[in-house]
């Protein structure tokens, strides 16, 4: 039998009139020293991750122009990692409008503002039972909590506060006290057993529950005002901010708060499930944009970081 494929009858079309995703105006720019940053922002293609970050600045710098809420979510490697000054910068700038985080951010914070000094080795301190027993940390934080549910406020508040009245040495190094002193709301979102300072005999787990649902309840205004050009960003939290931020987005919206038309962005070492769906994906579809970036936060927030500033200055 005869093939009925003819090569030859083929239809072709033209290289100069065929649409084309890749343009040569996307591409790389070559760099002189001396280096600026601006220079460097250009440098990066406006194709693919590199369009998305680029877009993803253009967008968070609007919401602040529009003078819309740019709430930043994290888990607490984002502090180990020493990026504490570059987050408080950003809330002294005005960047930054609301920040929600995790019971392990608040150790870490309140460790390094105590001594300047945080993060043990775990797997040595575990084989003898003293892995997460500091002893300052666990009468810190648990002292807190109470105080937090006894005045009917949030844990966020409450460690900044104390953090400030202890006046500890390193406190200019606290997320939390800066959130406090600026007046901009700092939600923690704790779950019980996770964090070493449940393990401590001042831990009243119902003064946990009750300051962090009132985190919760805060976290919810912030996010209902989200709505026609807001932004989250999510640095590093693959479980409890997901999570979080998907029951506050549904609790708005049953209240009738029109939170749509937002951008989110989740950064990480590796995309997760959870970050991806939670979001990136459902709280936007079909009304807004989400973006996912993978790498590590000491190089992808510093990156951030300079981009927001660059774009301010311009």
């Amino acid at each position: 039998m005869k093939s009925r494929i003819d090569l030859s009858r083929i239809t072709t079309v033209s290289l100069h009139k065929r649409p084309s995703k890749v343009k040569t105006d996307h591409f790389a720019k070559t760099l002189k020293s001396p280096v600026k940053f601006n220079d460097f922002l250009d440098s990066i293609p406006g194709i693919l991750i590199g369009n998305s970050f680029k877009n993803l600045v253009k967008s968070v710098l609007a919401a602040r122009k529009k003078n819309k809420p740019v709430i930043l979510t994290f888990g607490a490697h984002l502090l180990k990692c020493g990026l504490g000054p570059l987050v408080i910068d950003l809330l002294e700038r005005g960047f930054i409008t609301a920040i929600a985080t995790n019971g392990a951010s608040s150790i870490h914070d309140f460790e390094l503002a105590c001594t300047g000094r945080t993060s043990e080795d775990v797997s040595a301190r575990l084989k003898d039972g003293s892995f997460g027993m500091t002893r300052e940390t666990g009468e810190f934080l648990n002292n807190a909590a109470a105080r937090a549910a006894s005045e009917n406020r949030g844990l966020g508040e409450t460690i900044g506060r104390c953090i400030e009245e202890a006046r500890l040495p390193h406190r200019n190094l606290s997320v939390f006290a800066a959130a406090h002193r600026l007046k901009v709301p700092l939600t923690v979102h704790v779950a019980i057993g996770t964090d070493i300072i449940y393990q401590h005999p001042q831990c009243d787990g119902a003064a946990w529950g009750k300051a962090s649902y009132n985190d919760f309840l805060k976290f919810a205004d912030s996010v209902s005002r989200m709505g026609s050009g807001g932004a989250l960003l999510n640095f590093g939290s693959a479980v409890i901010l997901p999570e979080v931020f998907l029951k506050a987005l549904t609790v708005a919206r049953n209240l009738g708060y029109k939170v749509f038309n937002f951008t989110t962005a989740n950064f990480d070492m590796i995309r997760q499930y959870r970050p991806h769906q939670n979001i990136v994906s459902r709280p936007t579809e079909g009304n807004g944009r989400g973006y996912d970036f993978t790498g590590h936060h000491e190089i992808m927030f510093p990156l951030l970081y300079a981009s927001l500033i660059d774009g301010v200055e311009k």
